[in-house]
């Protein structure tokens, strides 16, 4: 993984101007984290955890922006929108679907495991892409 050093003195200049003392960008799935050392002797900025991952920490302070009913992953694979490849998408933005309707496929070694919407709604957003991996607990719909 090549770690943009632009992108951390950026933050670093942030945590200055904004009297912060952690600040943390993801962006697919790269999330960089830089935070104060409290033991340093200049107390300059230090990189704490730059990792990739698609989840966020559950401590993040910033303001959760999504709003409406969430369906997380039940497990960890590939998110997969359609049964097969050119079929038509379980879920659209917009659609209403109900309680038990499958949302996605989740495959995960091998296995298709279909994920059933755990409430009734109309679909507000997609929140994967088709093909990308998902992790245990993240959000891939929202409804509202």
């Amino acid at each position: 993984m090549k770690i943009n050093k632009k992108i951390i003195q950026e933050l670093s200049d942030y945590l200055k101007e904004f009297n912060l003392t952690e600040i943390e960008i993801t962006e697919k799935d790269t999330k960089i984290k830089v935070s104060k050392n409290n033991v340093s002797i200049n107390n300059q900025p230090q990189v704490i955890s730059p990792s990739s991952s698609t989840t966020k920490s559950a401590n993040t302070q910033t303001p959760n922006i999504k709003s409406g009913t969430e369906i997380t992953s039940p497990i960890i694979g590939t998110a997969y929108h359609a049964p097969e490849p050119g079929a038509k998408k379980f879920v659209e933005v917009g659609k209403k679907i109900k309680k038990g309707d499958t949302v996605m496929i989740v495959e995960a070694m091998k296995t298709m495991n279909h994920v059933p919407s755990t409430a009734e709604g109309v679909v507000k957003e997609i929140c994967v892409e088709d093909g990308q991996p998902v992790e245990f607990g993240q959000t891939i719909i929202i409804l509202e």
